[in-house]
């Protein structure tokens, strides 16, 4: 388990080792890339905007490379698995967007679910026959205020609401790791799937809302309250590369898991909810169109 002060300086040396990142142009998705590319790994940069990509790219060191990567779109979703040679060691599933505006995806998916699990969850079944040690599904602390709405999981019939939307698609990301493990584990699959959150870190989520009151205490949180993006990182880092039973989940130690160095955190009940779990892994095969692989690593 987490030693108590576990930094990334006690990253292990990862030469030889590949890693994609999603969301990697910006907070802790940018300082996990950085972190890991520090270490030795070879790490792909997933990034919707590629010139932000090469931005972030420049300040790292290592071997670092980056590609175009919409996960709000299932064709780009299919082409960046089509064109990603193996192995991959570690995939970081760690883009997302919070508390949007009600909008659409490409594939008319709502925006948030779309993003933060439909599209995760199709890049991990296509690239899944590649993966040789780990998925990271990075989630949040919010998840606890969520609930999956199986008949209505698109908000087509319900009234929009933004974070609900986004607890929501949290919930959903670590009922993924349930399933996912669950599926690995009958499949005697080394391949482990392990579940992150970032505690209150300071990104750019804060200030992209639909609320500009929310905004705007996001900005002052950020200034008063949040540990940084490194420290937020943290917990992504120690669940990709530390020895850890699978469906674990990883998250600052301190003050009500939201900062702190990372150690083991419980889910709340309705993550543990096999059926539910079971029952979203077939909703998100139907939306998307991606199946469980024949073949996994």
């Amino acid at each position: 388990m987490p030693q108590s002060r576990w930094t990334a300086a006690d990253l292990p040396d990862l030469h030889g080792r590949s890693a994609i990142v999603t969301g990697a142009n910006s907070g802790i998705g940018r300082a996990a890339a950085k972190a890991l590319a520090g270490a030795g790994a070879t790490v792909t940069l997933a990034v919707r905007d590629t010139g932000k990509g090469h931005a972030a790219a420049e300040a790292m060191t290592g071997d670092v490379v980056v590609r175009q990567l919409d996960l709000a779109d299932l064709a780009s979703v299919r082409s960046f698995a089509k064109d990603t040679p193996g192995p991959v060691d570690i995939l970081v599933d760690n883009a997302g967007v919070m508390a949007t505006p009600e909008r659409r995806t490409a594939d008319g998916f709502e925006l948030q679910i779309g993003t933060n699990h439909l599209g995760h969850f199709a890049l991990t079944n296509l690239l899944l026959p590649r993966i040789t040690d780990r998925v990271v599904v990075v989630s949040s602390g919010l998840h606890r205020s969520g609930k999956i709405d199986l008949d209505d999981l698109n908000w087509e019939r319900r009234s929009y609401k933004p974070w609900k939307a986004y607890s929501q698609s949290k919930l959903a990301n670590l009922l993924f790791v349930l399933e996912l493990q669950r599926r690995l584990n009958q499949a005697g699959s080394n391949v482990r799937a392990v579940a992150a959150h970032p505690g209150y870190a300071a990104t750019n989520l804060q200030g992209g809302t639909s609320s500009p009151i929310s905004n705007l205490l996001g900005v002052v949180g950020n200034l008063l309250i949040a540990q940084s993006d490194t420290m937020g990182a943290l917990p992504t880092l120690y669940a990709a590369t530390e020895d850890l039973p699978g469906g674990i989940y990883i998250g600052p130690s301190g003050f009500q898991h939201m900062r702190g160095y990372p150690g083991v955190d419980v889910p709340a009940r309705q993550a543990l909810d096999e059926e539910t779990a079971r029952l979203l892994w077939d909703l998100s095969e139907r939306l998307t169109g991606v199946t469980w692989p024949a073949a996994v690593g």
